[in-house]
């Protein structure tokens, strides 16, 4: 069982870093992507916490500064969003 859960987890990373590296038109999806993948992670190292008999604090610390990165990633979207009018990267010009 724990041998499928480590399977499933690096499988959802990878897919997570597929996505990101395909869908990178809009930040929207590849915020959403990386959230997938601090998700697979967390799910890792949640699996390797359960085998070795540790405490779970670690668990919490990174799932606190993981939240706080989502929080930043969508103040970054919402104020692209009102100076920009999109998500789009290729209407972003970089000389502005």
């Amino acid at each position: 069982m724990v041998n499928f859960c480590v399977y499933f987890s690096v499988m959802m990373f990878f897919s997570g870093l597929f996505s990101f590296c395909l869908k990178r038109k809009h930040l929207l999806t590849m915020l959403l992507s990386l959230e997938f993948i601090i998700l697979s992670l967390y799910f890792n190292m949640y699996i390797y916490l359960g085998m070795m008999d540790f405490e779970y604090y670690f668990g919490m610390i990174f799932l606190t500064l993981s939240v706080c990165e989502g929080a930043l990633g969508l103040s970054l979207l919402i104020s692209l969003m009102r100076t920009h009018g999109s998500d789009y990267f290729q209407t972003f010009n970089i000389l502005w």
